[in-house]
């Protein structure tokens, strides 16, 4: 699909999938919630946006609620098979040019009655487009998003698909149906829009009133519209400005406009960075039909803190950062249950190319060869199997290092892509290696900033042994670890940063947004003209096509000395028994993607 999500604590599967007809969640299941039946959840950031499709919401800790409170087109489940959703319909209605129709349910409404419909999606493409952008980007120097003036239009974010959809779409006059086309053939066309968590985005009727004054409902829908259709900058400038941070909030906001929302739950309770409570809302029309009344999710980055919180009972269900010691404390619980598996997430480390930094060439005297090969004396020092065999080991004694930028190993093109990519040779440890390269680019003992969250216990231990390793070959490694690491990605104030992806689907154009040159999830500054054309080409590739393309992509990034993965994350779901039809997959939303079937005894 379009992006991945930044864990705190998702990696690509194989191919696109397909929508496939079935019942959406909840339906035909007529038993409804007991009033006080409750769950509570441990986990490890703290929301901050109903906007997940923004650079700042594009968050797991956000999508795990907008999940629960926006209905959707479709979602994956258990098995990564596309359904649908509770909106309505998504069909493709010409292959070419390729035009994709969607059509509204009649029950498809906001929280504040406002049906959801045409104006919400074609909100959510302009916004997702980068097409009435008059900027690339106006972040400040912190990299944050800046207000726009009158004259700017900039919505931070981009996703490849949409970009691809330059015409105002088709619009049905009761505003139920609206037919996209693409400029070219897309892959991922049937999880493009309204999939998962994002939902169709944020209510167009609510942008219009805080970011025009235009009260009505239907009006501002209209507004909205109007304002997309005529490229109106004045206007746009404004609906931009609401889009990017406008959702934001990290504690009860005042201004109830700012939880509308589509789907069965509704926010109640926000005591910052503490916990958020989530209720079944009595006025949702659709068809999902959760059994849990109450869903409080409960905040704490110490997974051991979260395992002691298991077994006092305040904790029903947690998926916690994977140690042996977590591992070990929850399998010591009584009345609970620890399912294991490889996790949504891989951990991967990459360089900064524009910073001034020892990867930048500006700071190798403008020479492209010497930054490069800077990166790869490093890579030549990063210990993947030394991680693995001390950190992940412990909790899955078949565990390997993922050798793969977008495939999860085992899935059916990995070794195919692994046994032609070049992770393997790139990141092999040999620290004579390294020191020659570094003699070759005239770096001496160069000075890397490593970044990482410096209070998770994993990540303290991984810094420690990428420390020691490339040390031996000369780097000077400096500890720039942050507890505020995701707002300080792209800001230019470290070398290599150390963090995990999880995976919205399994579409092959999900790779666009981390390896573009601009892309939204580049916050490294990578670019090279030659991965922007082949990732064109995956734009409109078909399935037969995928392997070939994605294994090139992949040489093409170690040829680069991008940076390397390192592994999929161990999860462990850990739920006590009063919480029935507990189940993770391997995409976001993991363990809440069946939410409607949760029950309590």
């Amino acid at each position: 699909m379009k992006k991945r999500f930044l864990a705190a604590g998702a990696s690509v599967a194989a191919a696109a999938m397909v929508l496939t007809a079935c019942t959406p969640p909840g339906g035909g299941d007529d038993e409804q919630s007991s009033d006080n039946s409750a769950v509570n959840i441990g986990w490890n950031e703290s929301f901050r946006s109903m906007n997940t499709l923004t650079a700042n919401g594009n968050a797991v800790s956000n999508a795990i609620l907008t999940y629960m409170m926006n209905d959707n087109f479709g979602y994956y489940d258990g098995d990564l098979e596309v359904q649908d959703g509770a909106l309505g319909k998504v069909e493709q209605v010409s292959e070419d040019p390729l035009k994709v129709k969607y059509t509204f349910n009649d029950d498809a409404k906001w929280s504040d009655g406002t049906p959801v419909d045409a104006a919400d999606l074609a909100l959510t493409w302009a916004g997702t487009s980068s097409n009435f952008n008059t900027v690339e980007s106006n972040n400040d120097d912190e990299g944050a998003v800046k207000e726009n003036d009158e004259k700017t239009v900039y919505f931070d974010s981009s996703t490849a698909g949409s970009a691809l959809i330059k015409d105002f779409p088709e619009i049905s006059d009761d505003g139920k149906e609206i037919t996209l086309e693409y400029s070219k053939p897309y892959a991922d066309w049937q999880t493009e829009f309204g999939t998962g968590a994002d939902g169709v985005g944020v209510p167009a009727h609510i942008v219009a009133k805080k970011a025009l004054g235009v009260d009505d409902a239907a009006e501002g829908k209209q507004a909205i519209l109007d304002a997309i259709k005529d490229k109106d900058t004045e206007k746009l400038s404004k609906i931009s400005n609401t889009w990017n941070t406008g959702f934001d909030f990290t504690s009860m906001p005042e201004d109830e406009d700012l939880l509308v929302h589509s789907g069965p739950y509704k926010m109640t309770k926000f005591e910052e960075g503490q916990y958020v409570t989530l209720e079944l809302d009595d006025n949702y029309s659709g068809s999902v039909k959760p059994k849990v009344q109450t869903v409080t999710v409960r905040y704490n980055g110490d997974p051991m803190a979260m395992i002691q919180a298991v077994e006092n009972g305040e904790v029903d269900m947690t998926q916690p950062q994977a140690t042996a010691d977590v591992l070990s404390a929850a399998e010591d619980l009584d009345g609970v249950t620890v399912d294991s598996a490889d996790g949504a997430t891989y951990e991967h480390v990459d360089f900064t190319f524009d910073n001034k930094g020892p990867f930048d060439p500006e700071a190798n005297g403008g020479d492209e060869e010497k930054a490069k090969k800077v990166r790869q004396a490093f890579l030549k020092t990063l210990p993947r199997e030394d991680i693995v065999e001390k950190i992940i080991k412990p909790l899955n004694d078949q565990a390997v290092t993922r050798d793969s930028y977008s495939q999860v190993p085992g899935s059916p093109m990995y070794d195919a892509i692994t046994g032609a990519n070049g992770v393997v040779d790139a990141t092999t440890v040999d620290v004579d290696a390294a020191k020659k390269l570094l003699e070759e680019a005239g770096a001496d003992a160069p000075t890397v900033r490593v970044m990482y969250d410096n209070t998770n216990a994993r990540r303290q231990q991984e810094f420690q042994l990428i420390k020691e390793s490339a040390e031996k070959a000369g780097f000077k490694i400096e500890d720039v670890g942050d507890v505020n690491w995701g707002t300080r990605l792209g800001d230019g104030t470290y070398d290599v940063s150390l963090f995990g992806w999880q995976s919205e689907g399994t579409g092959v154009t999900e790779n666009d947004a981390n390896f573009r040159t601009g892309a939204q999830n580049n916050y490294g500054g990578y670019s090279n003209p030659d991965m922007d054309k082949l990732l064109d080409e995956l734009l409109v590739s078909k399935e037969d096509e995928h392997e070939e393309l994605l294994t090139d992509m992949e040489k093409m990034l170690s040829e680069d000395a991008f940076g390397a993965p390192i592994f999929q994350f161990p999860e462990l779901t850990i739920y006590r028994d009063k919480v029935k039809n507990v189940k993770s997959t391997a995409v976001s939303p993991t363990m809440f993607w069946n939410y409607w079937e949760w029950e309590t005894n």
